[in-house]
């Protein structure tokens, strides 16, 4: 599809008018503060993988309510003092994958976290094998609606802790080094990256890709491309709940995660992106609070962004940071 959202011009103007909760930090300190009462409980196994450059860990450690969290943890073969740390979230149906799908950070000398999603993993790539033990109420097939009833019962409530942990899990491992600890990933990985460029105020970089969960009130009534398309089609039978909605989910909006943004970013975004809108991009990126940010602009692309040439562009940025 050609361009159907603002110009560029208007995109680099583009500012939400979605609405923060004005217990928005309240909220997350206290959700934070209640999965800190259970240990890390963090175990780092390794794992014979065949692979001969790197080392691979496999990783569990304490989630959202203490549940078990799943990751991979892969290290430079002759690493032997502490290396900059990249952690990585993946993107929306996906898992950690087996260890051979992530060696591109290990191979530029840097100790490569990912995290595993809980309750997904099942829709791309090699897979997943993290639960989520909460139930909720009545939603759309996906996750976009889960627990949608309440702030407190909304999904993303649990995965974005989680990440949180995931940081934590993954700084405690001896030959990580975090002074120099960088989140990133793209779609819903670079949503939740937002997330933590917010929750976690030492964060040396991130670099959120062609980000999902940002302007949801935009998101949900511009495309109809799924996974904003769920919110809508549990609206259409869930007559007269919309301002409820999207009261929930303005504690999730990486709008106002962007808002508290605390290290260098680098966005990107795809002009022809239907999935995840290039005004929700912008709506996050012209958010950003720190004044060191860019945004790389991909004109004919769609949600695969920049692909192998944001990968490059990646890490030649990141050079200057960790």
């Amino acid at each position: 599809m050609a361009l159907f959202d603002l110009s560029l011009e208007e995109l680099r103007e583009y500012r939400a008018d979605s609405a923060e909760p004005a217990d928005f930090d309240a909220f997350w300190s206290k959700t934070l503060q209640q999965a800190r009462e259970h240990d890390l409980d963090v175990r780092f196994e390794p794992v014979d993988t065949g692979l001969a450059t790197v080392r691979v860990f496999d990783v569990t450690f304490a989630g959202y309510g203490g549940h078990p969290v799943k990751a991979w943890l892969t290290l430079p073969a002759a690493a032997t003092e502490p290396v900059p740390l990249v952690v990585e979230f993946v993107g929306y149906g996906g898992g950690r994958g087996l260890p051979h799908e992530h060696l591109l950070w290990a191979s530029t000398g840097r100790a490569h976290f990912v995290m595993d999603t809980r309750g997904q993993g099942s829709a791309w790539g090699g897979g997943g094998g993290t639960a989520d033990p909460v139930g909720a109420g009545p939603a759309f097939p996906g996750f976009l609606t889960r627990g949608i009833d309440a702030p407190e019962n909304y999904y993303y409530r649990r995965v974005f802790t989680d990440a949180v942990r995931a940081v934590e899990a993954a700084r405690s491992h001896p030959l990580t080094d975090a002074a120099r600890t960088v989140a990133l990933g793209a779609s819903q990985g670079g949503g939740i990256t937002i997330a933590v460029g917010a929750l976690v105020p030492d964060l040396v970089a991130v670099a959120p890709d062609v980000p999902f969960l940002c302007d949801f009130p935009r998101a949900a009534t511009l495309t109809d491309r799924h996974p904003y398309r769920e919110i809508g089609l549990f609206l259409k039978t869930h007559r007269g709940r919309t301002q409820d909605a999207l009261r929930t989910l303005s504690y999730f909006d990486g709008v106002h995660f962007a808002s508290r943004g605390s290290a260098p970013a680098l966005f990107s975004v795809a002009l022809e992106d239907q999935t995840c809108p290039p005004s929700t991009v912008f709506a996050a990126f012209n958010a950003w609070a720190h004044e060191d940010r860019t945004i790389e602009v991909y004109d004919f692309n769609d949600h695969e962004g920049g692909g192998p040439y944001h990968e490059a562009a990646k890490m030649r940025w990141l050079r200057s940071y960790a």
